[in-house]
Formats: structure tokens, C-alpha cells, sequence
């Protein structure tokens, strides 16, 4: 199959009847939140796509996005690069009942006023969800990783403090 341009929207009903696949990239300049949330600019993303109805009669929209990502490196502060890879599997309800309905397999999209939904965003949002929360690099490869860092000195106590409840240890004896 030939790699293209993934569009922006499609209608995911005549998609999935016609039984379309997408094997391509979106272009990192795309997905400028995903950009902002990184280092540097992240690599275009690597997109297959299958639109499909299953044997419940559901529509599908499933597939894989791969991308590298430049995140700065929470332990020693320099940038590194890490590949992020998610797999999706997504099914248009319109009513809160087509929702409860839905089988876990799927999760719930939303499509616009004329029935379409933006492939681009929703990959985008996908790969944010799988960001590292706290990027670092691995232990080895981290300038900081092996070393344990203290902050401040804990100083031990100036004197034998007397107990308060001795008082009563003497009332007790009496």
C-alpha cells in the first residue's frame, strides 16, 4: 500500500462501509499542541488506519500511530529522544445510550454537525495521552540517574529534652 497524507477528516460511517485503510504520515507541523509539550518539534507521525463495521453491526475506526518525541530529561535536564506508540480503537456515537451500549473494545468519538470526524486531532490527542508523565531517561543512560541527590542537612537534636509526662510518672508511684 502506498504511503500518503492522512486527511484531515473523514466520515467514519462511509468509510467503514467502503472498508477503507490508510497506511501514512501527518505531518508534525499538524500537531502543534504535541509540539508544545515537547523539547523540540516531534517527528511526523506514522499513521495505519483501518475503517470497518464488525459483526455487531458497529462501525470502527481502528488503528496505530508512531512518532518520536524530543522531551527533556526530568532528573538531569538535558533532552532526549523516545518513540511513542499507540493503538486505537474508536466507534461515532451520537446519544448517551449509543455510548452505554458501546462494548469496551471501543471508545466513544463524537463526530461534527456534518457527520465527520478530525483524524489529526484525534491522533494528536491520542499521543498527548501517552506522553510520559514524568519524562526521564532510562538509568543507565542518564547523566544523574546513579547518584542520589540531598537537599539541606538534617541536624540532630541540641539537647536531651526532658519528658514531658514524667510528672505524672510521679503521681502514679505516690
Amino acid at each position: 500500500m502506498q504511503t500518503v497524507k492522512i486527511p484531515v477528516s473523514i466520515d467514519p460511517i462511509r468509510a467503514s462501509t467502503s472498508g477503507l485503510r490508510y497506511e501514512g504520515t501527518v505531518p508534525s507541523k499538524q500537531n502543534k499542541r504535541l509540539n508544545e509539550l515537547c523539547a523540540g518539534d516531534c517527528s511526523d507521525v506514522t499513521v495505519s488506519l483501518e475503517c470497518g463495521v464488525d459483526i455487531q453491526g458497529i462501525v470502527y475506526l481502528k488503528g496505530k500511530a508512531v512518532t518520536e518525541l524530543t522531551l527533556l530529561c526530568q532528573r538531569c535536564m538535558t533532552p532526549y529522544t523516545t518513540k511513542v506508540t499507540v493503538e486505537f480503537s474508536f466507534s461515532p456515537c451520537k446519544t448517551k445510550e449509543e455510548i452505554d451500549e458501546l462494548p469496551d473494545a471501543y471508545e466513544p468519538i463524537e463526530c461534527n454537525e456534518i457527520g465527520e470526524v478530525r483524524l489529526h486531532q484525534l491522533i494528536e490527542d491520542e499521543l498527548i495521552i501517552a506522553m510520559p508523565i514524568i519524562p526521564m531517561h532510562q538509568n543507565a543512560d542518564c547523566n544523574l540517574g546513579t547518584s542520589d541527590i540531598a537537599v539541606g542537612e538534617i541536624e540532630p537534636s541540641q539537647e536531651e529534652r526532658p519528658n514531658p509526662f514524667a510528672v505524672l510518672e510521679k503521681l502514679k508511684s505516690k
